[in-house]
């Protein structure tokens, strides 16, 4: 009888832990930025799971600690060791296949992330070739199989600016993303390795030189975003900034309409303006520094620098 009220006490416990734990996974949520897009709720989703395993976890070692402090402590001149522990076969298998099943499951759930992002040209594929006596061995690469997406972006960043391209050739310094609609980000970098960041989609990507990389997203979410840099790129890597816009589909095709109408409009580079000012410090450091490329001018079609 005693066996069977521990019993029941101990599936009370976990039963209580259950709930806890995934109270506090429910209030991850709202630990990070609102969600913006499809990809980002699957990844908040497998952040709350673990949020809420941690927890269980945690809050189940502690309660045995508690547990085994108010009820099996020595008395004080008790100075004899506590009875060894030994292997119990079943307990090891027990403790073996959770974990494993658990980290396979986590990489199986980031696998499908990764694929919905459809993240192409970092993929290598090497294909052995038997040489023969007087031919080297040689590796192959293998064309990525893009997703299809309804609108194409490409992406250009630079020291120390950020600038788009849309489907009918308007260039602008500003995303615009139609909501609900999924959309390539075509990348490039003009010259170092950057990293396209934006905390309410959930998307961190390297852009690498001399290399195109895309990247598969749908917007869900209206709203103004920040787009940073988070890979520091030099001197004005905090000026590597600008903003993102997801609207409506009527509202995106107005504003390239109207881009579009527009002949020129003037912009600012605020890493050349502070790279013109005269030094607010009374030592000149030695520090390489790349001097930032003058103001663009951006036209429907075309991008022109004033310094070409």
């Amino acid at each position: 009888m005693m066996r069977f009220l521990e019993y029941l006490l101990i599936a009370g416990y976990i039963a209580v832990l259950l709930v806890i734990s995934n109270w506090i996974g429910q209030q991850a949520y709202s630990w990070m930025p609102p969600e913006a897009t499809a990809e980002a709720q699957k990844v908040d989703s497998l952040f709350s799971f673990l949020v809420s395993i941690g927890a269980f976890i945690l809050l189940g070692l502690v309660g045995m600690m508690v547990y085994s402090v108010l009820f099996f402590r020595a008395s004080p001149k008790d100075y004899s060791e506590g009875h060894p522990s030994r292997g119990d076969m079943k307990l090891e298998i027990l403790w073996m296949t959770v974990p494993t099943v658990l980290v396979l499951w986590i990489a199986f759930q980031g696998f499908n992330i990764y694929r919905q992002l459809d993240i192409t040209g970092l993929k290598q594929i090497v294909h052995l070739h038997m040489p023969l006596e007087s031919e080297p061995v040689y590796a192959t690469e293998v064309s990525d199989r893009p997703k299809q997406a309804s609108e194409t972006i490409s992406v250009f960043v630079k020291q120390w600016e950020w600038s788009f391209r849309y489907p009918n050739n308007v260039v602008s310094h500003e995303l615009h993303l139609p909501v609900n609609i999924t959309t390539r980000l075509d990348m490039h970098a003009k010259d170092v390795l950057h990293s396209f960041y934006i905390p309410e989609f959930r998307l961190q990507q390297y852009i690498v030189p001399k290399r195109n990389i895309d990247i598969v997203l749908t917007p869900t979410r209206t709203g103004k975003y920040h787009l940073k840099d988070s890979l520091f790129s030099g001197t004005y890597f905090a000026l590597m900034d600008t903003n993102v816009y997801v609207e409506s589909s009527e509202a995106y095709n107005q504003w390239l309409n109207q881009t579009a109408a527009d002949e020129q409009t003037s912009t600012t580079n605020q890493a050349f303006t502070e790279h013109t000012q005269p030094p607010k410090t009374w030592f000149k450091t030695s520090w390489y520094t790349v001097t930032p490329a003058q103001p663009t001018v951006i036209t429907a079609k075309r991008e022109v620098n004033n310094d070409t």
